[in-house]
């Protein structure tokens, strides 16, 4: 039986309270998430989404409502707890290294909680190895590729064993191999591992992959469902600053051309292999 792992309850935040004009960053906001799941929270600029990043991991707290996570409100008083069980990879990889090699980056985290030294060796190598980077374990950080420095951050973030992973805007500063690299990552520990993932993004292709989308708008959940069904919105979201995934527009355009393609497709393997079966019938 899965467990709530985080949820927002009527959670509304304002920057400045005096201010009668200013509009909330987040209005009234509801929703929760279970161990276990992989949920994409997106949005354009100034959706709310980055004021409810800091929301989870108690860098702001709500004017109204609450938000619990592991099952406690997050509070002054909750929070050093609730921040050792969680793990987060921000938007630029570069600002996160402090580390000579990728191995005393990945080490540093353990080092500040004091974790005895042999067991620090042995998380540090399982984590390098769960993001496949374990080749790389003496080489200097700055040195690598953007979605290598991002997958020593998800490292650094798996060797404190977090029941929770937040990835905040991880893949947007990265070209796409290094997106992809990231992306792949994130898939397989989860396969292997159930990590629950909160994926905070702009990137629709990203979010496709996740189990359930949480779009936001002007500081409101505007939908929430799977990919499939939020997707369905379609012109909504592009009114919304947001693009559909590749794969669907070109789907989208391939049924206008005249191909009578069966499903909307979210990823592009899929468009792939249901084009092969198109043409190999015909």
């Amino acid at each position: 039986m899965n467990t709530e792992i985080l949820s927002f309850e009527n959670v509304t935040f304002t920057y400045n309270t005096e201010d009668e004009t200013m509009r909330p960053a987040v209005e009234n906001v509801t929703f929760s998430i279970e161990s276990g799941e992989w949920i994409a929270l997106v949005g354009h600029n100034g959706s709310g989404k980055s004021t409810m990043a800091k929301l989870m991991n108690g860098l702001l707290f709500p004017n109204e409502g609450k938000v619990k996570v592991f099952g406690h409100t997050m509070s002054e008083e909750t929070l050093w707890d609730i921040r050792s069980q969680m793990g987060m990879v921000f938007q630029n990889p570069d600002n996160q290294f402090v580390g000579a090699t990728v191995q005393d980056d990945v080490a540093f985290a353990l080092e500040n909680n004091g974790v005895p030294h042999a067991q620090m060796v042995e998380r540090v190598h399982v984590a390098l190895s769960q993001v496949k980077m374990e080749d790389y374990k003496d080489h200097e950080p700055h040195h690598l590729s953007g979605g290598q420095k991002q997958r020593v951050a998800i490292a650094g973030a798996l060797a404190m064993r977090p029941k929770l992973l937040i990835l905040d805007e991880a893949t947007s500063m990265l070209d796409p191999q290094g997106r992809m690299e990231v992306i792949e990552t994130i898939r397989r520990l989860r396969e292997s591992t159930g990590l629950t993932v909160i994926s905070i993004t702009h990137d629709l292709e990203e979010a496709a992959l996740a189990e359930r989308i949480i779009v936001m708008n002007r500081g409101q959940k505007h939908v929430e469902g799977t990919p499939a069904a939020v997707f369905n919105e379609g012109s909504e979201l592009t009114e919304m600053g947001l693009d559909l995934p590749f794969a669907m527009r070109m789907t989208h355009l391939l049924q206008e051309a005249g191909v009578a393609l069966q499903e909307e497709h979210m990823t592009e393997d899929k468009l792939v292999d249901e084009l092969w079966k198109y043409y190999s019938r015909a």
